[in-house]
């Protein structure tokens, strides 16, 4: 996976890891991508997590072949990228660190061990360093997703250095869509910087880019302007394809009954795409990921203790927490003596930008009956136009 003769992917795969982040379940594991660029000054392109210092410090050596690196660029802190910097700073202790004032400032935070004559130099917004034939231009990501990330542009060869940004989850020997691991990726992780990811592209949008080298998933070379639109999409929080999530949260199976009857309607009436997820049993980050990919969205909820049934209530919560909006919501609610879910999801929604909320809501008495099948009816012709 090198990017050219004169840089050289350094980075490991993390088979072994269960959650990313102590939370997205990642089957296809992830990698910690790291680069090498060899030149005058030796420059590597941040660290990988503690996990596979080993690993990724005998890559480095097999690389610079006895050679020593001028400088380490540290874009940003997160311990899965910068998990390695004392590892490193112990067997090349000249190498001169590359980061902003906040780089460091997080570095001390995270490092108290840190040796007190390590070399720092710090870079301000758009300024260049030169290595010899390569030129490394800085600029800044705030809040993308942590406020001292900045990527990084070689201008020689027109490698951008994307830090997190069109990153992924699974292992770039893994065979499978781009699209789906990096949306979920995205919505979960950056999501709720929609703003600071559209100022980051407005500053690329100047730039000659051939190439994107993420930390994380496979490098990308040919068709930028794929994953250039997609986060454009993603970022501007617009739906990216027509169609219905309908997400589910039932105790005994009856609004689980209903959530099917519901999917079979839509695709009778022509709706192309259309996903049922049961929020008690599939992964929370994917259908997080599936209701900023759909315009549209069913939540069906059974009431429990006067309120919302716990996987649901959580559903919603992390769909506020990554500003979703600008999409159409329906309702359904099951209740036996007193159906209160619609009322609550409703509640929460309403804290949410630009959510069409149906107001032809179904209210499901216990178990699915012939009056329910109507309301779904109705609700299905509402959804298909």
């Amino acid at each position: 996976m090198d990017i050219t003769k004169e840089i050289v992917y350094a980075g490991v795969n993390d088979k072994d890891i269960d959650l990313f982040e102590s939370q997205y379940v990642v089957k296809n594991g992830v990698s910690y991508n790291s680069y090498v660029i060899l030149d005058e000054k030796i420059t590597v392109m941040d660290t990988v997590d503690k996990r596979k210092s080993g690993e990724w410090l005998a890559n480095l050596e097999k690389i610079l072949g006895g050679e020593k690196p001028f400088y380490l660029v540290v874009s940003h802190l997160e311990p899965d990228h910068a998990g390695s910097i004392l590892t490193f700073l112990e067997k090349y202790p000249d190498t001169v660190l590359l980061g902003n004032a906040k780089t460091f400032l997080f570095l001390d935070q995270f490092f108290a061990a840190l040796p007190k004559d390590t070399k720092k130099q710090t870079v301000t917004e758009g300024e260049c360093v030169s290595l010899g034939k390569h030129t490394l231009q800085f600029f800044f990501a705030p809040m993308v997703h942590w406020p001292e990330v900045m990527v990084t542009y070689e201008q020689t060869e027109k490698v951008l250095f994307s830090a997190d940004g069109f990153g992924k989850f699974g292992t770039p020997d893994t065979k499978e869509e781009w699209a789906d691991e990096a949306r979920r990726y995205y919505i979960n992780i950056v999501g709720k910087y929609g703003a600071s990811v559209q100022a980051l592209m407005k500053k690329a949008g100047g730039l000659e880019i051939h190439t994107i080298a993420p930390l994380h998933g496979p490098v990308l070379r040919e068709n930028l302007g794929y994953y250039l639109e997609k986060y454009d999409i993603w970022s501007s929080y617009r739906p990216e394809e027509s169609g219905v999530l309908i997400a589910y949260a039932s105790i005994h199976g009856n609004t689980a009954e209903a959530a099917k009857k519901l999917e079979g309607m839509l695709r009778h009436k022509g709706v192309g795409k259309v996903k049922l997820t049961d929020l008690s049993r599939d992964d929370m980050a994917e259908a997080v990921a599936d209701a900023f990919c759909y315009d549209k969205m069913v939540l069906a909820c059974a009431t429990y203790d006067g309120g919302l049934f716990p996987c649901m209530e959580d559903f919603l919560a992390h769909l506020k927490s990554k500003a979703y909006q600008k999409r159409t919501v329906a309702l359904v609610e099951n209740g036996t003596w007193a159906p209160l879910a619609g009322k609550c999801m409703k509640k929460l929604l309403e804290e949410m930008k630009e959510i069409k909320v149906l107001e032809n809501m179904v209210t499901i008495k216990s178990a699915v009956n012939e009056h329910t099948l109507e309301q779904l009816e109705n609700l299905a012709d509402e959804l298909s136009h």
